[in-house]
C-alpha cells in the first residue's frame, strides 16, 4: 500500500484495493443544474462536507467556493488521488458508520445516495441507519443535499437491462432488499424527518439516474407543466438498450401529473432545526434545466437564462412532431396538409430559420420555438428552411417506425419530397441537398436515425413482419394446391395419350389397315397423273 497524502485520515473500514472512480458508469454524472443548485447552498462563511463519490467537476468546484471543505471516501485510492490534486482539502477514508465528525457541518453534500458509503468488510446498514448517521453530520441550521434513485423511475420502464445489479461489482447487497429503501418521496419525506431533518424542497431529477439535465421541485410538478417544458426531458442518450420510445413514455408520465412520483431521481434538500431561514427555502430554484451549454431556471411564470438572462413565459400549445405524428397514425392527410401549410406560411412570414419540428409548439393559431437557437450565418430561402424541418421529421418518422399514410417501404428523401408537396411547396433534389446543408450548419443533426429501435418498435417490425410472411405462406400454400391439381391434370393427359398412341400403333399393325394404306395408293398415283394432264 502506498503512503497516503498529509492530508488523508484513515477512519476504519477503508476498501484498500477498491476504486469508485474507475467505474464511473453507476455514479450519477452531475453537471450544470446540480452545480447551480449547491452554489446557492454553499455557506459563505461554514464547513462543507461531501460525502460518498461525486464527478470531479462537482468537487472542483465545491472545493474552489467553499471556505472550508472535507470529503468521506470508502476507497482508498481515491482518497489518494483526491488528497493529491487538492492539498488544502481535508480527506477522510473509511466507512460512513464509523465517522465522528469533530464539529457538524454546515452543508452535507450526499448527491449520489448512501450506497457507495458501505464497505465490503462488514454488512451493509440498512438505509435509514446510514441516513440516520448522515444527518448527524449536519450542524443546526445546517442543510442536507441527498440524492435518492427512484426503483420505479419511469427509466426504469424504459431500460431492458437489468437495474438492480447493472453489472457492477461494486453491488454486493441489492438495496431492494433493504425494506427500509424510501418507496416513494412520501416516504422520503418521512425517512428525513425521522432523522431529525426538515425537507425544504425536493426534486425530481430527469431525464435518467445516469445524467440528469433538470431539477423540478414538486411544487413545479403538482400543476400542468406547459409541454414546450416537458418534451425536452425524455431524449435518449448512450447506449441503451430501450424498451419502449422515452418520449411517449415519458409524455404521459407528466399528463397524468405522476411527475414526482416516477422521477428517475429524488434529489432532497433539508436543514436542521430550529434555526431556520425561510429566506433561505425561497432562494432555492423552482426548478433547473439545461439545454445544452445553456441553463435555465424555471420561475412561476416563465423561464430565465442563468446566470442574468432576462425571463420569458413558456410558449403554449402542443408540440408540432406530436400532431403530425398522432395525425400519421390516423391516417389524417388532411391535418397534415393544413398544418404544414401553416408552417411554411409562418416560415415565409419570417419564422425561425434554426426551428423543426421537435422544437416548435402549436397552438392552433401560432408557431412558437421552445428553445430559439442561433441562426446560420446567411439567412437561407424559406422553401430551402421548410425542406430541412420536413427532412428531420421524415428522418425521425421513419427510424422511430411509425405509422404514415404513404407507401411503403419509402425512404427520407422522398417522404420530405411529399411533404413539401402537401404543404403546396414543392422542393426537388437539389433543395434537399441545401436543406442537409443547412442542418449541418446549425448543428442539430437528426440523431434517431442514428439510434437502434426501441424493444416494442422491434416487437411491432416482428409482428408485421409475422403477418406478411403469414399472408406470403397463405399464397404459397394456395399455389401448390393449384400446382398440385395440374400436375395430376397433367400425368392424366399423359396417360391418355400414351394409351392413345397404343391403340394407334395396334391399329397401323391390323391388316384392313394395311390393305387400305395399299389399295389408296394407285388412287393416289392417278389423282396426280391428271392434275399433269390438265396443266
Amino acid at each position: 500500500m502506498n503512503e497516503a497524502p498529509e492530508n488523508v485520515r484513515l477512519i476504519g473500514g477503508e476498501m484498500l484495493l477498491w476504486s469508485d472512480m474507475s467505474n464511473m458508469g453507476g455514479i450519477t454524472d452531475w453537471r450544470g443544474a446540480a452545480l447551480e443548485l449547491i452554489n446557492r447552498m454553499i455557506p459563505e462563511s461554514g464547513r462543507v462536507l461531501l460525502v460518498g463519490p461525486h464527478p470531479q467537476l462537482l468537487v472542483d468546484d465545491v472545493v474552489a467556493r467553499a471556505p472550508t471543505a472535507a470529503v468521506l471516501l470508502r476507497s482508498y485510492p481515491d482518497a489518494c488521488a483526491l488528497g493529491e490534486r487538492h492539498p488544502e482539502l481535508e480527506v477522510f477514508c473509511g466507512r460512513l458508520e464509523v465517522f465522528h465528525a469533530e464539529e457538524p457541518y454546515d452543508l452535507v453534500l450526499a448527491l449520489d445516495g448512501l450506497s457507495r458509503t458501505h464497505s465490503a468488510e462488514a454488512p451493509a446498514a440498512a438505509w435509514i441507519e446510514s441516513l440516520d448517521a448522515l444527518a448527524a453530520l449536519v450542524a443546526p441550521g445546517g442543510r442536507l443535499a441527498l440524492g435518492v434513485r427512484n426503483d420505479l423511475g419511469v427509466d426504469r420502464f424504459l431500460e431492458a437491462r437489468p437495474a438492480d445489479r447493472e453489472g457492477a461489482d461494486d453491488q454486493w447487497a441489492p438495496h431492494g432488499f433493504d425494506p427500509s429503501y424510501p418507496s416513494g418521496p412520501g416516504a422520503l419525506d418521512g425517512g428525513l424527518e425521522s432523522a431529525g431533518l426538515s425537507v425544504q424542497r425536493c426534486y425530481a431529477a430527469y431525464p435518467g439516474r445516469q445524467a440528469p439535465r433538470a431539477l423540478l421541485a414538486r411544487e413545479a410538478l403538482a400543476f400542468d407543466l406547459p409541454e414546450a417544458l416537458t418534451f425536452p426531458l425524455s431524449a435518449r442518450g448512450g447506449d441503451r438498450m430501450l424498451v419502449a420510445d422515452p418520449l411517449r413514455l415519458t409524455r404521459l408520465v407528466f399528463r397524468h401529473r405522476l411527475g414526482e412520483e416516477l422521477a428517475p431521481l429524488w434529489l432532497a434538500v433539508a436543514t436542521r432545526p430550529p434555526h431556520h431561514d425561510p429566506a433561505e427555502e425561497e432562494g432555492l430554484p423552482l426548478g433547473l434545466i439545461e439545454e445544452g451549454a445553456a441553463l435555465y431556471e424555471l420561475t412561476h411564470t416563465g423561464t430565465r437564462r442563468l446566470p442574468d438572462g432576462e425571463e420569458r413565459p413558456i410558449p403554449a400549445g402542443r408540440v408540432v412532431e406530436e400532431i403530425l405524428v398522432e395525425a400519421c397514425a390516423r391516417e389524417d392527410v388532411r391535418t397534415v396538409r393544413e398544418l404544414l401549410a401553416d408552417l411554411a406560411t409562418w416560415l415565409e412570414a419570417g419564422g425561425g430559420v434554426s426551428a423543426a419540428t421537435d422544437s416548435l409548439v402549436y397552438d392552433g393559431e401560432r408557431f412558437a420555438a421552445i428553445s430559439p437557437a442561433a441562426p446560420p450565418a446567411t439567412t437561407p430561402e424559406p422553401r430551402v428552411v421548410l425542406c430541412r424541418i420536413l427532412w428531420r421529421f421524415a428522418v425521425r418518422l421513419l427510424a422511430a417506425g411509425h405509422h404514415h399514410p404513404w407507401p411503403w417501404p419509402l425512404e427520407a428523401d422522398q417522404l420530405t419530397l411529399t411533404l413539401c408537396g402537401m404543404a403546396d411547396r414543392p422542393c426537388d433534389p437539389g433543395d434537399l441537398d441545401l436543406a442537409r446543408k443547412l442542418d449541418a450548419e446549425l448543428g442539430q443533426p437528426a440523431e434517431l436515425a442514428e439510434q437502434a429501435p426501441t424493444y416494442r418498435d422491434l416487437l411491432g417490425s416482428r409482428d408485421r413482419l409475422a403477418d406478411q410472411l403469414t399472408a406470403a405462406l397463405a399464397r404459397i400454400s394456395r399455389l401448390e394446391t393449384k400446382l398440385s391439381y395440374r400436375e395430376r391434370e397433367l400425368v392424366r393427359a399423359k396417360a391418355k395419350l400414351r394409351r392413345t398412341q397404343r391403340k394407334a400403333t395396334a391399329y397401323r399393325r391390323t391388316l384392313g389397315y394395311r390393305l387400305s394404306r395399299r389399295l389408296a395408293r394407285p388412287r393416289k398415283v392417278a389423282r396426280r397423273f391428271i392434275r399433269l394432264l390438265s396443266g
